[in-house]
């Protein structure tokens, strides 16, 4: 039996555990940044699953093993609250969402959607954050177009690197996830993954 991805299955989530740990001495009031923080930590794993170096068959366990980590805090009422909300489980949704993601779908188009859930929802916060922060800290930020033209941006890059087909249906694809993210009705990390699943049929 092959072990090769053992090493880079522990890489890519000790880097995730230690960015957790981390963001905890930025504090609670730093929450919106710390959970983006994590989002692109998840990005160096998502990149060895796209290389090879980490096969489904583990990634997938090891993103939802995450998911139930971070789920058990809330069920307990005990949030990690540097980064975990009350009532607010977009970081468990994100880890069972990938999951899902990375075992159903091809590894081009499984990462790129991967990458778009990470970095371009990582640029969105931030940007939001420091759009918000004017005014002092507000842990319960809005949605602001600032943030959904990061998200554009970076999305249309990441198509642009991975996808196949022409430039107007990746430019497409960006703007439908930037849309799904936008939304207010479905959290983004379901919301994106759902939409991102649909245009799979089209792609």
């Amino acid at each position: 039996m092959d072990f090769s991805w053992v090493p880079y299955a522990l890489i890519g989530a000790s880097i995730i555990v230690e960015t957790i740990w981390l963001t905890k001495y930025l504090g609670q009031e730093w929450a919106w940044v710390n959970r983006k923080l994590i989002h692109f930590s998840i990005v160096p794993a998502i990149l060895m699953f796209y290389y090879g170096l980490i096969p489904k068959e583990i990634f997938a366990p090891a993103a939802f093993a995450f998911g139930l980590a971070q789920l058990w805090p809330h069920l307990k009422r005990s949030e990690f609250s540097w980064y975990q909300l009350q009532n607010n489980y977009g970081e468990v949704f994100f880890a069972f969402s990938a999951a899902g993601i990375s075992y159903f779908m091809p590894v081009d188009y499984a990462t790129a959607l991967l990458l778009a859930m990470a970095i371009s929802d990582g640029i969105t916060g931030i940007i939001r954050h420091y759009y918000f922060k004017r005014d002092g800290f507000n842990v319960k930020l809005k949605k602001h177009w600032t943030g959904s033209l990061g998200y554009l941006i970076t999305a249309v890059i990441i198509a642009m690197a991975l996808l196949q087909g022409g430039t107007i249906g990746k430019i497409g694809w960006a703007f439908a996830l930037m849309l799904a993210e936008y939304q207010p009705w479905i959290d983004d990390n379901l919301a994106v993954p759902l939409v991102g699943s649909v245009l799979y049929l089209l792609y």
